[in-house]
């Protein structure tokens, strides 16, 4: 027996094409579902589609047995999945992308490359000494697949990482010590999904337990850090900050954190990297392949992950 798989790209049409028993068939949003579509089990959504019409189209799929993403974040599905059907994520595909980013920026910010930017178009010599990621104590909330690749990038610089997820274990601090933790950070990464239980985790009273003068680099999502909070201490001088995430997303034009000082913003490109919608795929193919096979997916979401 030959399971339908509704694709959204020419990636996924190739990736699926490869998978003994699935039979990939080309949807595009918006437009008129190709004939075989209502006989589809697995649907992937696309990357960076609205999330509220992939849900819509789950919804009118009879067959439909598992929604296979191409993302590590479930969030806009979690509750808003077909009831009986599955959901896999693409975790393991972004978090060296992802790791590579948040280094990336706490290298500038550490080394002030941005302000030697500046100084360049503005042609003034500015040499002087700069801090250094070096040495640092790097906290970091959340303990999956990003975090283990960060923690991989961060050894050649004699850092000392601290991991904190949600119960203690091996290697792993507990959620309930961060109380404890904030204080001897330079630097918070945080790289937790979205639930009930993160959103707005990173409020006044989490970030007032920072040290003056420590880094705020957001690599999650969004509404993990009440802005507001955020704002205050930023326009305070007290703490800096590296987001790739907003609260909002995307941050309207006038909004203050596109001013606020000590602020480094990218527009959510954390995975979005050479090769990312490959590693995605492959992930999602050996999903599909297993379920194809009647395993289990590895990457199953189960109530709020």
């Amino acid at each position: 027996m030959t399971v339908t798989v509704l694709v959204p790209d020419d990636y996924g049409f190739a990736a699926v094409s490869r998978v003994e028993g699935a039979r990939p068939l080309r949807y595009t949003l918006g437009e008129t579902l190709p004939e075989g579509a209502e006989t589809a089990e697995v649907l992937v959504p696309g990357f960076l589609v609205p999330k509220s019409e992939a849900v819509r189209l789950a919804s009118k799929l009879p067959e439909l047995k598992l929604v296979q993403l191409l993302t590590a974040g479930a969030e806009a599905w979690i509750g808003n999945t077909p009831e009986g059907v599955l959901l896999s994520t693409a975790r393991r595909a972004h978090g060296a992308s992802t790791a590579e980013w948040a280094l990336t920026g706490l290298l500038a910010v550490y080394r002030e490359f941005i302000e030697f930017s500046v100084a360049q178009r503005e042609h003034r010599w500015t040499q002087h000494s700069t801090d250094t990621l070096h040495g640092k104590r790097i906290l970091i909330v959340g303990a999956g697949d990003l975090a283990v690749e960060l923690q991989r990038m961060l050894a050649p610089f004699e850092t000392e990482v601290t991991v904190v997820g949600t119960h203690a274990r091996t290697g792993v601090h507990g959620v309930d010590e961060l109380p404890d933790l904030l204080p001897q950070a330079d630097a918070v990464v945080l790289v937790v999904p979205v639930t009930s239980a993160t959103i707005g985790m990173v409020d006044a009273a989490f970030l007032a337990r920072m040290a003056d003068g420590a880094i705020l680099v957001n690599a999650a999502r969004g509404p993990v850090v009440r802005t507001d909070a955020l704002l205050a201490e930023l326009q305070s001088g007290r703490l800096r900050a590296i987001l790739d995430v907003t609260d909002p997303e995307p941050l309207p034009a006038g909004h203050p954190l596109w001013d606020a000082p000590g602020l480094l913003l990218t527009p959510h490109v954390g995975g979005s990297s050479r090769g990312s919608q490959q590693r995605a795929w492959k992930v999602a193919a050996a999903e599909i392949a297993r379920y194809v096979t009647g395993e289990q997916p590895r990457n199953l979401v189960h109530g709020e992950y």
